[in-house]
């Protein structure tokens, strides 16, 4: 027999399946017609989302859903099929004359935000995968957004040296948005080169033939840049760029507000501290959660990589700090440096880390 109604909305597949699905058909119907679509996209995707999140509509807690492969393989998968087609779709539209300027901004800006947040909470699941299928998935996700170092970067620097001075992606107390992102995307870019360069010495077992991997990073960049130009010319490839800076914006914002201020201890023979759940800033909002694949329980991320987004707990044994906001919303103070230091500041543990 069929489960009764209120047994299927609460079903963990039926709420991530919900919430990702919504901004797609209102970013579809955006592509196609434009105008208030496109503006309705956006407030979806920000306003909307804050106030479901602040009602509570979501409860806080485990979401569950760990053992359903509909949830953990084919939502993702579908996830990132969506992203590809996706593409074609808004370079179609935002090349398209018709939607009239603020039609086409909203558009704009609306597809941003679902590449950064939404493409980029995916791959980064699919990248963390045991399965190469699934892991290649993520990685030309990130790969298709120009941003395909970031399956190195984050995983082979990030996680290893994360809440210290050698991580690119941990943003240090008092350091804006702007100064981080300058420092970050580079500095990224060049530790997981060289980290992947290391890793290709013959010492270390490397197979022969094997390639280093920014090979396929940048040249799949190149080729995705030569077929959108070969479609939809010049303005595509211009509009491209936009879009995939939009996007990176996301992520690295996301990046700098899950760690910001927050510094591993030292020893006294200079070595860090093992990785815990207060080195990482968790946002316990729900609905927010579902949209982002569970990207706000990031503490839990850092403690056990490969994990599933579905068994990410929220602030693991109460020691991860909180933010005071959803992740978007913290994400948007960012923006605003004084504001974001106002909030944040206080918020941090003494400002020089002590010794274990």
């Amino acid at each position: 027999m069929p489960r009764p109604l209120a047994a299927r909305l609460i079903d963990p597949f039926v709420r991530f399946a919900v919430a990702g699905a919504l901004p797609v058909v209102l970013l579809g119907l955006a592509a196609l017609f434009g105008g208030g679509f496109g503006l309705s996209a956006f407030l979806w995707i920000t306003g909307a989302t804050f106030l479901l999140d602040e009602a509570e509509v979501v409860p806080r807690g485990i979401m569950g859903g760990a053992e359903d492969r509909r949830l953990t393989l084919w939502l993702p998968v579908t996830l990132a099929a969506v992203h590809f087609l996706m593409i074609p779709l808004v370079l179609w539209s935002l090349t398209t004359p018709g939607h009239g300027l603020w039609g086409w901004f909203a558009t704009f800006l609306a597809f941003g935000l679902w590449f950064g947040q939404v493409s980029n909470a995916n791959a980064h699941e699919l990248i963390h995968r045991s399965d190469r299928r699934l892991f290649r998935l993520g990685m030309w996700v990130y790969i298709t957004l120009l941003f395909g170092h970031h399956t190195s970067a984050h995983r082979r620097v990030h996680h290893r040296f994360v809440a210290t001075p050698d991580d690119p992606n941990t943003a240090q107390r008092g350091e804006s948005f702007y100064a981080f992102a300058a420092r970050a995307w580079p500095g990224a870019f060049r530790a997981g080169y060289e980290m992947e360069k290391f890793l290709m010495r013959p010492r270390l077992g490397r197979k022969a033939g094997r390639i280093n991997p920014y090979a396929i990073y940048v040249g799949g960049a190149l080729a995705v840049l030569l077929a959108i130009g070969a479609v939809f010319g010049l303005a595509g490839v211009l509009v491209w760029l936009a879009l995939c800076a939009h996007a990176q914006s996301q992520i690295l914002l996301s990046d700098y507000v899950q760690h910001y201020g927050l510094l591993r201890k030292t020893g006294a023979d200079g070595a860090p501290e093992p990785v815990g759940p207060q080195h990482s800033w968790d946002a316990p909002q729900g609905f927010s959660g579902l949209a982002l694949l569970n990207a706000n329980r990031h503490a839990s991320h850092h403690l056990r990589p490969g994990l599933s987004f579905a068994e990410l707990e929220l602030s693991p044994g109460g020691q991860a700090p909180l933010l005071p906001h959803s992740l978007p919303v913290m994400a948007t103070a960012a923006l605003f440096p004084r504001l974001w230091r106002r909030i944040m500041d206080r918020r941090l543990p003494p400002e020089e880390p002590q010794r274990f």
